[in-house]
């Protein structure tokens, strides 16, 4: 007889975390669109163009995207990481495919991460002290290096989403 008492309490709490699962999961993937975006966005409208940039272009545009984009993916990617984290962490099925498709997100974005600190940033770096007068007989060869970085991180970022969305589809029996 106490468990029917305390059913109505017990089903409450259910809906309670539910719902807040539910926007851990809306909060999440509002982070990792916005990544994802910031990437996918700079790939689509510029980086297929660069080899067509002189020096001075190329170096005008790479400090512009710097200083716009450095301090924001300073705090969306790691917010964006934490939040799936969270979500994976709290996932209610841990031997599911939607949970398998979040981790498998959550490795992607982590992925992109390293690429963005272990290539992108330190060119990034060199690019912000060049000059039209100091710019490296190489330029060329490091433009291209960032390129092919920023598309591989792009389109991994843009697979991570992918699995982050399966993940949330996969767990409307779940959630």
């Amino acid at each position: 007889m106490p468990a029917v008492i305390f059913a109505p309490a017990t089903l409450s709490i259910y809906k309670e975390s539910k719902m807040k699962l539910k926007i851990l999961f809306f909060i999440s993937l509002c982070l990792l669109m916005m990544v994802t975006g910031v990437f996918w966005g700079t790939w689509f409208s510029l980086s297929r163009s660069m080899g067509v940039f002189s020096a001075a272009e190329f170096i005008h545009i790479g400090k512009t995207i710097i200083q716009n984009l450095a301090i924001p993916m300073r705090i969306i990617l790691p917010a964006c990481i934490i939040s799936m984290l969270l979500t994976a962490w709290f996932y209610p099925q841990k031997k599911s495919p939607g949970f398998n498709f979040c981790i498998t997100a959550f490795i992607l974005i982590i992925i992109s991460l390293l690429i963005t600190l272990l290539v992108e940033v330190p060119i990034d770096n060199q690019i912000k002290e060049w000059t039209v007068v100091t710019v490296p007989a190489d330029w060329e060869t490091i433009r291209n290096r960032w390129e092919s970085f920023h598309t591989l991180r792009t389109f991994i970022s843009l697979a991570s989403f992918g699995f982050f969305s399966l993940s949330i589809m996969g767990s409307k029996n779940e959630i």
